[in-house]
Order: structure tokens, then sequence, then C-alpha cells
């Protein structure tokens, strides 16, 4: 049986329930729902995985290990065996050879009719030796023949993604009947206009599904498998648009609402001012489209995407002193309470000067301390907040949220984001947004998955970052980089060593960080080693890491806890243990904790070989590449989009047809067509949304 390869869709509600389906009764219907198939029209659009040729019959006699084939064949008896463990053994002749059928999980049914003496069986599988010496399939598909039983067919036969107690057979089955409907015109009305459809070459929708689940005898498998065939490409093409109509009604629903204008920038203007530094032109640009933004009457929704170390937080603060300015409040959500204290530290350093008190809220703060954060943000007296989730609990109350600020955007899911919003619903209006990333987004992405945003791109670092040194090394040459560590340490720099896993696994081949730490202590007898991971209390990996900062420790033993959030300017070389099983975002982040500083940096990747073919090509990259969206770019080619953003970054979204690195070509297309249709057509927008996305579009309001 195949297995479903994505999560199931959100249930699209287009067409009549699947139990109008001859055989769904509520058993089999709740097997559906599990792969998100809930109307007749789900069935249409649960499309072939692959396809296998079907178009001959194999006789035993002619059968090889290794191969799939298909044989018509008697049944000549049939057992159940206990050797070892539980299983049905069915045995099969037609006259050339003989066949032995294996089913380790059988239902009392198939024991049934798998093992009636001279029934006709039609199967199709993969061909094994068994241990006897002769051959069989195990767990084949098999149907029973009849006068009824239509000959075979010469075109490809569709595999459809399954779940557990759902045969191949069955699917077919429910696909043929629900075809049948569209034959009769009742299923998939034509919602996209003649003159698009004729202008992207795509064939009608009922054309094309009718192909894709019976596809002609001259049809190649690998075309249709390929997803470059003009019936898929099709029926991509309307998922990304409805995808895109979605986040259009999103975005304009939004911009409709009122929000606070946040006008004059004194505050903000006297925080630059005072800086230390000289800000970027690339911030000076971000802020001043911010500041437009936030002067409007309407809600601003905007991405800010930037590499490691480029100055987002910055231009978060200054966006935050409108809010005060204007007698309001902002506040600050990070996903981590490390990258959240980091913030609050910096934001404390840089307003309380100006007199702006920065509260602290975390799900780790409680008793006294806790009511009187609360009671301070509920009245107003504290206007800038900075903290984890606990910031849109139901307990939290705002005087006047004019500014919600999330950092890291794709470790929390939206409506988590929307959730901090609602926070600020006062007086009819809602609450300014900016989304903060510094894991770049490739442009193709952003296109899909932020289309309800405007974006806004930190391109620059602060001058004098100087691009990290990154080596690839394997874990035989260890002795060589701890040396490597004194040398760094006795000439007064500092450096990291960073171990993925913090317990011992030999399947992972992970050495824990407690282990490492404990081996690098007796190897570096005089250097001053800390050790940080997520599961120390909070006090002693708090200590560890200020001590770092602050120059006590030499070495700082600790797991990916430190990805974001710390800025040692000392630190100047990391190791990263295991570094083939991080990715590349992952390990973009962890080299850029260093190189922050004046002095030339380097980054060590140790790896257990033999490397795969995928994690020389991650290496490799980091070796070559130090621009974060390069890697971005580089890693989506590497490993497609469902892994780079995740199902939360892309508010959960699930497609069920297109692929974003595959389709790429038509997200102009789709975009474009959405324009039309919003323009033109405007009554067909909803059946489209609801077709491929369901009645709870997109991520839609909290």
């Amino acid at each position: 049986m195949e297995s479903q390869v994505r999560e199931a869709p959100p249930p699209a509600r287009e067409g009549p329930p699947i139990t109008v389906l001859r055989g769904v009764g509520p058993r089999l219907a709740e097997r559906l729902r599990r792969l998100g198939l809930h109307t007749a029209t789900d069935v249409l659009l649960h499309l072939p995985l692959r396809y296998q040729n079907r178009g001959c019959i194999t006789a035993i006699g002619q059968l090889r290990p290794g191969v799939e084939a298909q044989v018509e064949a008697l049944v000549t008896g049939s057992e159940v065996t206990t050797r070892g463990r539980r299983f049905l053994l069915c045995h099969l002749s037609d006259g050339t050879g003989v066949l032995t059928l294996r089913f380790f999980h059988f239902s009392p049914a198939q024991r049934q009719w798998l093992g009636q003496p001279d029934a006709r069986l039609r199967c199709f599988g993969e061909v094994r030796s068994s241990y006897g010496g002769g051959l069989e399939m195990i767990h084949p598909e098999c149907r029973r023949l009849d006068a009824d039983t239509p000959p075979v067919e010469n075109r490809p036969t569709p595999i459809y993604p399954a779940t557990a107690g759902l045969r191949q057979f069955t699917l077919r089955g429910l696909a043929e009947q629900a075809l049948e409907q569209l034959d009769a015109a009742t299923l998939l009305p034509e919602w996209l206009p003649p003159a698009l459809l004729a202008q992207l070459q795509l064939p009608p929708i009922a054309e094309a599904v009718r192909l894709l689940h019976r596809p002609p005898a001259d049809t190649a498998a690998a075309e249709l498998e390929s997803g470059r065939h003009p019936a898929r490409r099709r029926l991509a093409f309307e998922e990304l648009l409805a995808h895109q109509l979605s986040l259009r009604r999103l975005r304009e629903r939004t911009r409709r609402q009122a929000a606070p204008p946040l006008a004059g920038d004194g505050l903000s203007q006297r925080f630059v001012e005072r800086l230390p530094f000289t800000l970027t032109a690339a911030q000076q640009r971000v802020l001043a489209e911010i500041a437009a933004d936030l002067a409007q009457p309407r809600p601003m929704l905007r991405l800010l995407q930037g590499d490691v170390g480029s100055g987002k937080t910055v231009v978060a603060a200054a966006a935050a002193l409108r809010a005060v300015e204007n007698g309001a409040q902002a506040a600050l959500m990070a996903p981590t309470e490390l990258l959240a204290e980091q913030h609050h530290r910096n934001l404390r350093a840089w307003l309380e000067p100006l007199g702006v008190e920065v509260a602290w809220l975390t799900g780790r703060l409680t008793g006294k301390t806790r009511r009187q954060a609360l009671e301070r943000l509920a009245t107003g007296a504290v206007r800038i907040a900075v903290g984890t989730h606990a910031l849109f609990q139901e307990a939290v109350a705002f005087a006047e949220l004019a500014l919600a600020i999330v950092d890291e955007q794709h470790r929390f899911g939206v409506h988590q984001r929307l959730a901090l919003r609602e926070k600020g619903r006062f007086g009819g209006r809602c609450p300014h947004q900016l989304i903060m990333t510094a894991t770049p987004i490739p442009r193709t992405l952003a296109m899909s998955a932020y289309a309800d945003l405007d974006t806004s791109t930190l391109d620059e670092l602060p001058p004098g970052r100087l691009p990290v040194t990154t080596v690839a090394a394997p874990d035989s040459r260890r002795d060589e980089v701890i040396e490597r560590i004194r040398r760094a340490c006795r000439d007064g720099r500092q450096a990291y060593w960073v171990c993925p896993l913090i317990e011992e696994s030999e399947a992972l081949q992970c050495q824990a960080a407690t282990v490492a730490a404990e081996q690098l202590a007796e190897r570096l007898p005089e250097l001053r080693i800390g050790l940080a991971h997520g599961r120390l209390p909070g006090a002693a990996k708090e200590a560890a890491m200020a001590a770092f900062k602050a120059g006590a420790l030499d070495l700082l033993v600790a797991t990916t806890v430190i990805e974001v959030g710390v800025d040692v300017p000392n630190a100047s070389l990391m190791i990263i243990e295991n570094a083939e099983r991080l990715g590349l975002a992952q390990l973009h982040q962890l080299r850029g904790r260093i190189g922050r500083g004046a002095t030339a940096s380097s980054c060590v990747l140790l790896y257990r070989p033999p490397l795969s073919r995928a994690a020389h090509a991650r290496l490799a990259v980091l070796r070559e590449c130090h621009d974060g969206f390069e890697i971005a770019r580089r890693d989506l080619a590497l490993r497609g989009p469902g892994e780079v953003l995740g199902t939360r970054q892309t508010g959960e979204q699930s497609l069920r047809v297109a692929d974003l690195l595959r389709d790429q070509d038509l997200l102009n297309a789709a975009r474009y067509a959405a324009d039309r249709l919003l323009r033109d057509h405007p009554e067909r927008v909803e059946p489209l949304i609801r077709r491929w996305i369901g009645v709870g579009a997109r991520y839609g309001e909290v």
C-alpha cells in the first residue's frame, strides 16, 4: 500500500458528501477523511501519486525476483501459519508455475475469499524469492475474477496516496464513480474564463481530471509523474490561483479595518541619534517604509526579512517608539525565552535612557512579579512589552496595543500571530503588524506564502562585518580542531562547540553536549568551559550564557539553543559537531553567532563520514556562500518548499497538486489571473477558494 506523502489538506466543501458514492459507509468515510476526502469532488482532486504499467499478464513460469508483475491464476490452497509471527499464505498456480501470496495483516473476510479453492485471482505486486526457494508476493493487490471483471487495459494504472485500511482497489473504484458524475456534468464546474485558459494553453478542468485518473494507453507514466503534463499543470495553476485569491481576500479584509495612525518621529529620531553606530542604508530605507505604513489609518502588514546580523532589532525598536510617542503600546513576541530575553536586554539598554520602560513577560514569570507586570500593561503604565507566546494568553490585556511585532514568524503558527493582534482590538481599531524573520525566504516562496504582507528587506550588513571562513572536516580530525580551540583562546578569543543533541544516541551517532563538555575539559584543562542546553534549569543556562558574554568563559559547549539571540563579539571560532545532520538554514543561523567583532572568524563543520549526497551538497553550500538569501535559494533547490517553509510558516498551508518549486513559473500567471478574476469575475472567486481550500479559507480571521 502506498503511504500518504503529505499531510491531509484542509477540507474542500464543493460537491456532494462522499457518502453519495456507492459502498461508502461510516467506517470507510472516516478512513477517507484521514486523507482529507470529504466530498465526491475531493475524490476527483485526490490525484495519483504514480502510475504502474499493468497492460499485460505474465505467466508465473516467467516471473523473476525484483520485478513488479501481474498474474492471473487459480487458488490451490491457503493456510494461516504462526511460525515466528502470524501470517496468511495463499498458493496460486497457472499451469506454468506456482506462486505464494504472503499477508502479514489480513481480515477474516480476506482470509475467506483468498482461501476458496479454484477461485481465480488477478494479482499485482513485486516478485520476491521465498525462504523455501520458490517465488512469492508480499501483500500484493488482488482481485477475484468473475464474469463481470473487465479485461486488462493497456494503459497506466493509477496508484493513489492512501492510509491504513484503504486499498488501491477501493480508491480506484471511488475515482471511477466520481468520474461518472463528472461525465454527467454534476461535478467540477469550470470557473476559469475561456480566454484565460486559451492564453495559458491549459485544458478545461474536466478534461484534465479525466486524463489524470484514466490516462490513455499512449501516455507516458514518467510525464504524468513529473508534474509537467498539461493536465497536472492545469490543476496546479488553479490551486495556486485559489491560494492567491484567499490571501488577497485576507489582505483586503484586514486593510478595510481601522488602525491608529502613528505619526511623528521625534522619539525614534532621538533613539537613532543616540546609537553608538550609524544605521546602514538598508536600515534607513526600511525604517522609512515602516514609518509610511504606520502613519496610515489602516493596519500595516509588513514582513521584515534580513540576514543574520543585519540589524532587525534596531528597526523594531525604532518602530515601537512610534507607538510610544503616540501614547500607545507595542509588543515584541519571540519564539523562545532565550531570544525574548536577548531582545528585552537590548531594548532596555537602548530605551530606558529615553525614559521608556520595557516589560518582560514569559511563562516562567509567576506570582507577584507576574501580577504587577499584567497590571502595568493593562493600565498602560508600561508602553513596550517583550515576551514569548505568553503575551497572547487570556490573562494578558493591553491598554492600547498599537503595534504587534513578531520575531522568527516561522516558529509560530499564523493563528498565534493573529491572536496577538486580537489583543490590540480597541475602539473598532486593530494594531499594526511587523513580522520579522532572519531566515530569508526566496522570492518564489514569498509570492505564495506571504502574499498578504508587504515585504521589506535588509540586504546590507553593518560595516566592518567580515565573512566567516567555513571549512568542513571529518570527525577523525577532532584532535586538530581541539588544538585550534586552544590556540584561539590563548590569543584571547572565545569559541563555541555546538552539539545537535544532548543525549547519547547510538542510532544518530551524536555526542551529548554534557559528554562533550567533560571530554573537552579533560583535553583543555587550562580553559574555562561552560555548558548550555535546553534541559538545564533556566538560571543555570542563563548564568552560563552571561558568563560567556562577559568573557568569564573561554569555551561554551551548547546545543542549538544558541542559534538565535546570543551576541558575543569576542567569539571568533565555532565548531559544529555532526553538522551533516543540520539543515542549511540552521547551520547559517548558528554560524551567524560569530564574525560579530573586528577579528577574522572561522566555523568548522565536523561530520561523520560517509556523507550522503544531500549532506555533502549542504556543507558545500556553507563553505562557498555567506549570503543568507543565496543560501535560502539553494536550500529551496535542495530540499523543496515544504521543508524550507514548514507548514506553520506557510500558515498551515498544504498544497494538494501544486509544488512551489516545480511550478514556480506558474506563480506570476496566478497573480495576474487573481487580478483579472477579482476585477472582471468576482462571482467566481468564492467557488475557487471553496474548491481548493474550503470554507475556512486560508488562515482566515481568528
